[in-house]
């Protein structure tokens, strides 16, 4: 669903795509599922933002997670301005 509707250049809130998932699932728990992700490329997880900053980001080397959450949304022009 994540790479179905929120393409290159849009992000979504962990309580957004809650919201939008039409299931029982809180922010916290599609936090998690993100960062279950085994292929955060190609399920765009990076475009899945806190409602407060970046949230986490599971890929990447090791400890750099955010550091490379927030390149990949640059990278996309999809950085919210309340972001920077």
């Amino acid at each position: 669903m994540l790479h179905e509707t929120v393409g290159r250049g849009e992000t979504i809130t962990y309580g957004g795509l809650a919201a939008r998932s039409g299931t029982e699932v809180p922010a916290r728990g599609i936090g998690s599922i993100m960062g279950a992700n085994p292929v955060p490329l190609i399920v765009p997880c990076h475009r899945v933002v806190a409602g407060d900053g970046l949230g986490g980001y599971s890929g990447g080397d090791e400890g750099h997670g955010l550091e490379t959450k927030r390149w990949l949304l640059e990278h996309e022009g999809a950085l919210p301005t309340s972001l920077f």
